[in-house]
């Protein structure tokens, strides 16, 4: 399989991902030195990020699993059943931290 195009794409991704921080910086230093907030601008989370990742790390496992079965005792080939088994449980799995996320966070209070 030939990976070259992965190269350039790599090469413009690491470069945005660059400048994007650089700019976020400065803009973050220049609102400190004009005594904004920044707790305002960033709410505090209540809903912890290592729950989503755990939960999209169970699905995926459980998508390999799934798929694997899938493709012993089925007709599907091998990656057709890894590939479709393994999106569907870790998309399944965002949606529900999503579901939980909401729970968990609760009304908005209201702006004043």
């Amino acid at each position: 399989m030939e990976t070259e195009f992965l190269i350039p794409i790599s090469l413009f991704a690491m470069v945005f991902g660059i400048v994007y921080l650089v700019v976020r910086r400065k803009e973050r230093l220049a609102m400190i030195e004009k005594g904004v907030d920044l707790q305002s601008i960033e709410p505090e989370k209540r809903v912890p990020s290592s729950l989503k990742w755990g939960m999209l790390f169970v699905g995926i496992g459980l998508g390999i699993f799934v798929g694997r079965l899938l493709s012993l005792y089925t007709c599907l080939g091998e990656p057709e059943a890894f590939f479709s088994m393994v999106f569907m449980f870790g998309g399944t799995s965002l949606i529900v931290y999503h579901l939980i996320a909401r729970k968990m966070e609760g009304p908005e209070p209201p702006k004043a």
